[in-house]
């Protein structure tokens, strides 16, 4: 049996039953420890998942808009504090009394703004989080985001939200630049990141895009699925749509690999893309006294964070750092263990908030004797 038996396992029983097709890295302290693809880039053409396949990357696109807009603080483009009015003079939500209070970039990148990702109020004008259809510019949609009720007063409660929507908005007010423009000059030109992108590297290499079911289905132009008591639509067309607006929340296209490339930057300290001064913005949590629930997590300006792991019964060191992607994907650094772990699949949802990657990552750490 390998060292890694255990996550072998894991993915030996997920693909073809949970799991179309998945490309799983494990760095340990800087080194290539774990490499697997397993199932296919594209069942109905037999096509074998591949090294640097391309995914829909969803909300992992957050930590890399996030990284460009704390690099765009160091150069001085703008501030944490400022409020999104400075730059985005219409941008003014309401409260359910009518008032409209000031939203901060902070706030926004952390989560505690107010918005949420309850975008259709049935006004007949929904808003976009960057996975279903749309046929609008992106200052129609921060204009449709800004039209949404605030869930609370700005600061006083922590929600998941198209916050870097909005946030995209304000870096391209700030720079002059468009959003992808930005983020290729401020993250993936400096790391060598080729893969990734607003639109695909090379479609050729694009994994087809499944749902949940027993086996999943290959997604239609448009598909509902079901996650947890409400439903996701997308639209895997919109990486084929040159017209789709570049979404900072979930609209990147990238490889698993280029992704760990990002996550190893990170962890070692941040350069060449931020100086260590930057660092604990995303390393520490901001929002500890605003957690909706006994969590244990909490958010910092680009990801999430494992304040107690024993609250979820998760086997990684506090301090460890966690999100995901809708599409199917989670990823996860631990700091103190000098792991960075990336687990992209093609098969939403299960792939980012099913069984597969928390057996993954439960499995590397039986595996690893911690």
């Amino acid at each position: 049996m390998g060292k890694f038996s255990g996550v072998d396992a894991v993915v030996d029983r997920a693909v073809g039953q949970t799991i179309v097709g998945a490309n799983i890295l494990i760095a340990l302290n800087g080194d290539l420890v774990y490499g697997r693809q397993a199932g296919f880039l594209d069942r109905e053409a037999n096509r074998p998942m591949a090294p640097r396949a391309l995914f829909r990357l969803a909300s992992v696109t957050k930590p890399m808009v996030s990284v460009a807009a704390l690099a765009m603080v160091e150069a001085g483009r703008m501030r944490l504090d400022d409020p999104v009015t400075r730059y985005l003079p219409d941008f003014r939500p309401r409260l359910a009394d009518g008032s409209a209070p000031p939203i901060t970039i902070s706030q926004l990148m952390t989560h505690t703004s107010g918005l949420t990702y309850d975008l259709d109020i049935g006004n007949g004008r929904p808003a976009s989080g960057g996975t279903g259809p749309s046929d609008f510019d992106l200052a129609e949609n921060i204009a449709r985001i800004a039209a949404l009720p605030l869930a609370f007063l700005p600061g006083t409660g922590w929600r998941y939200s198209a916050g870097i929507d909005v946030l995209g908005g304000v870096m391209e007010a700030a720079d002059g630049r468009s959003l992808p423009e930005i983020v290729k000059a401020r993250v993936t030109d400096p790391l060598g990141m080729v893969d990734t992108a607003f639109w695909p590297a090379d479609l050729d290499r694009l994994a087809v895009a499944y749902a949940d079911g027993t086996p999943p289905t290959r997604m239609g132009d448009t598909e509902r699925v079901k996650d947890g008591d409400g439903f996701i639509l997308f639209w895997p067309g919109r990486a084929f749509d040159r017209t789709a607006f570049p979404s900072g929340g979930a609209g990147m296209i990238g490889s698993a690999e280029d992704f760990l490339l990002f996550l190893e930057t990170m962890r070692k300290g941040g350069a060449p893309l931020l100086s260590p001064a930057s660092l604990p913005r995303l390393t520490e949590a901001h929002t500890v006294d605003l957690d909706p629930a006994p969590s244990g997590r909490g958010y910092s300006h680009g990801w999430s964070i494992y304040r107690d792991p024993s609250v979820q019964n998760v086997p990684c060191k506090p301090g460890t750092w966690a999100w995901g992607g809708i599409y199917g994907h989670q990823w996860y650094v631990d700091p103190a263990s000098g792991l960075s772990i990336v687990i992209f699949t093609n098969t939403a949802v299960e792939g980012c908030n099913g069984a597969f990657p928390n057996d993954v990552f439960r499995a590397l750490y039986a595996d690893l004797g911690a």
